[in-house]
């Protein structure tokens, strides 16, 4: 009798701990824990995402450059979509029958139960029309958004455009939703992150039918959106777009440099692509337009990307290795005997302050020559692999032959062929100097990149060093920047021999027979190099490089004007018309302004 009562008490026992726990937990659920009525009420809540601005972009001197305007997406939820009629909507939102059932049958594979977009980037009067008769339309509704608009229709490379987020994006980054747009290039892509700021989260209360009847708990679960990062570039809008003017119907690059920061002050490529027409209903088009039918390549950003013989210009580094190495002194002459390579008919180089402004050919292979082959080895073969070896290593001290850091999504190293090159190339101890002395002049199998040229003539403007060149000037109130964007980078010649190289750029500028005379501003000491590129599909392409002033330089220039001959005709006056325009803020002689705007290399007009 005594063990039935105690399992009976024990029966009775269980039972009043099972009993208290669930009167204990459902009046913790329905009393104390709101967060169990909230996910009970589901059904009857909307959450909808409330979109942060993306953050403003500005030049250097605080003008706007890319901003925000008020847009709207028309959403569809297709199974809520009943008893409406077709034509008259696709009527209302501006939408053929046959793309609305396209669209519908690609959101409904999808899903029928989420909401997707079925037109995007509607403006704000567009929306006014199209608003006043949606109600009629079970199952559609609008989303507040904003769309990128540029200030101009420059800068297109470097700004970049929005796209909407690719499957593969969803799966690896969970922040973004479908339908979302995130930087696909240039600024916009680099620094994504600080550009998109932080969605907000607006529960919504719906009734019966479905529709909308305000915030749920008065908005004590929402969360508000926070507005992406300012940014401030280092380019200056008003030269960046000088640039682009000067650069119409031509294809090439301009990149111009700040020596004392590293900062980018124009990064021009032509032809470009106005990023305004990447924005709304009608940026397919445009892109496909641009795409498919356009042979010269509008989306392939030639200042980062394009890679060339360096010509002429090389010959300034080979200069400075020399005097490193020792095997050259200011003092130096060769004979420009045009053997084993051909030069044009100028007055002897007697020294190398001569042979940089005559850009003498013969006398930089002789150069070259006592560089590589300096005498360390009986065997040709091995003494050419030691002394390339230095000139290796001297070369890379410059930034040539890798991606310098820039802060941008896209960046080609060019090429500059080393012992492992060359022995791949030819078989080891099969080469010596005899073989590749067509890079002494900057061709063969050396290839740069013109950001790499611009950050050159910024070497020779400091006198041996260099900033990583840049774009980003601040982010949001912070003014500090990446700091290996504050590194001094050092070559590997001594400051002093840049002294002879500076004054013989000088006289490729100022002297009688210089070769840049076109590159002459007015009181201001501008010291530049030519070159020639060799380019086997046309003509040669013109090239220029330079600094201005040549005391305290503010400004270092590359220029490329892709199939329009000698270095002197084209490059050298667009260069000196970019510099004077940052250095004065306008333009002396408008002649030879109005020669560069009228040539056309694209078309086959120019004037020489």
């Amino acid at each position: 009798m005594n063990d039935y009562q105690d399992r009976r008490y024990i029966l009775i026992a269980i039972f009043l701990v099972v009993a208290i726990t669930y009167i204990f937990r459902l009046f913790y659920i329905q009393v104390i824990d709101d967060s169990y009525k909230l996910s009970a009420n589901n059904l009857a809540l909307k959450h909808v995402t409330l979109y942060p601005p993306r953050g403003l972009i500005y030049d250097r001197n605080n003008e706007l450059l890319v901003y925000n305007e008020a847009a709207y997406n028309l959403m569809v939820i297709p199974r809520e979509v009943k008893n409406i009629d077709t034509n008259e909507f696709c009527e209302l939102i501006n939408l053929t029958r046959e793309e609305f059932d396209k669209r519908m049958v690609k959101i409904r594979k999808h899903s029928t139960r989420k909401a997707s977009i079925l037109s995007e980037s509607i403006t704000g009067e567009e929306w006014a029309k199209i608003v006043e008769s949606l109600y009629q339309f079970n199952g559609f509704f609008g989303e507040e958004r904003t769309v990128r608009k540029y200030s101009s229709s420059m800068a297109g490379h470097a700004l970049g455009y929005l796209n909407e987020v690719s499957p593969s994006i969803l799966e690896r980054l969970p922040y973004y939703q479908r339908g979302d747009k995130i930087g696909a290039s240039g600024i916009e892509k680099q620094y994504e992150e600080e550009l998109r700021g932080t969605r907000g989260i607006a529960i919504k209360m719906r009734d019966n039918h479905m529709r909308i009847k305000g915030s749920y708990k008065g908005g004590k679960y929402d969360t508000i959106p926070k507005a992406g990062f300012e940014i401030k570039l280092t380019l200056d809008g008003d030269l960046q777009a000088y640039g682009e003017l000067l650069m119409q119907n031509k294809t090439g690059s301009i990149v111009a440099v700040e020596p004392s920061t590293g900062e980018i002050l124009a990064l021009v490529t032509s032809p470009g692509y106005d990023p305004n027409k990447l924005v709304g209903r009608g940026r397919t088009e445009y892109y496909n337009s641009i795409s498919n039918n356009d042979s010269l390549s509008p989306w392939f950003n030639r200042a980062l990307e394009a890679q060339y013989p360096p010509g002429s210009i090389f010959k300034l580094v080979q200069a400075l290795i020399g005097l490193e190495e020792g095997v050259i002194k200011k003092s130096t002459g060769f004979i420009c005997d045009k053997k084993p390579m051909n030069c044009h008919n100028h007055p002897a180089p007697t020294n190398l302050l001569k042979a940089i402004q005559f850009s003498c050919n013969p006398y930089f292979h002789d150069a070259v020559k006592l560089i590589i082959q300096q005498g360390e080895s009986r065997s040709i073969f091995t003494d050419s692999q030691l002394g390339l070896a230095k000139w290796e290593n001297h070369i890379a001290s410059f930034g040539l032959g890798q991606k310098l850091d820039i802060d941008f999504p896209l960046m080609k190293s060019g090429n500059i062929p080393g012992v492992d090159f060359y022995n791949k190339l030819y078989g080891e101890r099969r080469w010596a100097y005899s073989t590749i002395y067509s890079l002494s002049i900057g061709q063969g199998e050396v290839l740069v990149v013109p950001l790499q040229m611009a950050n050159l003539a910024a070497i020779f403007a400091n006198r041996g060093y260099y900033y990583t060149p840049h774009l980003i000037k601040s982010i949001g109130e912070n003014d500090s920047i990446p700091e290996k964007y504050l590194v001094k980078n050092e070559t590997t010649v001594a400051p002093e021999h840049y002294d002879v190289v500076i004054d013989a750029m000088q006289q490729v500028v100022e002297a009688e027979h210089g070769t840049a005379r076109s590159g002459r501003i007015d009181s201001v000491k501008v010291c530049g190099k030519t070159g020639t590129v060799q380019n086997p599909h046309g003509e040669d392409h013109s090239v220029f490089i330079a600094f201005a002033p040549k005391n305290n330089p503010e400004i270092s220039i590359i220029v490329y004007v892709e199939n329009s001959g000698f270095g002197g005709t084209w490059a050298a006056p667009i260069a000196s018309l970019m510099m004077e325009k940052y250095l004065k803020g306008g333009i002396t002689d408008t002649l030879k302004e109005e020669r560069i705007l009228a040539a056309d290399f694209i078309h086959g007009i120019n004037i020489k």
